[in-house]
């Protein structure tokens, strides 16, 4: 699963629109995707809390239908483009992203 932080993605589109070298289709994702137990086992992790229980294939492929399987097999986007920028993250690893995600924003 891929995925990315609010803060990179803003910071992206930012820069994207500032710096006019930006040309194309850009995958905004991650450098690193997780499967998606190891995305629940880290969010559990990080709330403090036991990770979800597993949904089993059938009942995924009832409640999605064919948009199951991209929950079941995955799909491995990379940001190849942005990592030949030299494009920095503030959160490249998912424990980061969601601690920073889910900690009380300052006032």
């Amino acid at each position: 699963m891929s995925w990315i932080h609010r803060h990179d993605l803003c910071r992206l589109i930012a820069t994207a629109l500032e710096d006019s070298s930006f040309e194309g289709t850009y995958n905004a994702v991650a450098p690193e995707p997780v499967r998606m137990a190891d995305f629940a086992r880290t969010l559990g992790e990080v709330l403090g809390r036991p990770s979800l229980l597993p949904v089993p294939a059938p009942v995924l492929k009832l409640m999605l239908g064919d948009g199951a399987a991209v929950v079941l097999e995955g799909q491995q986007v990379l940001p190849q483009r942005l990592r030949d920028r030299g494009f920095q993250y503030d959160h490249p690893d998912l424990t980061s992203a969601l601690a920073a995600a889910t900690s009380p924003t300052p006032r």
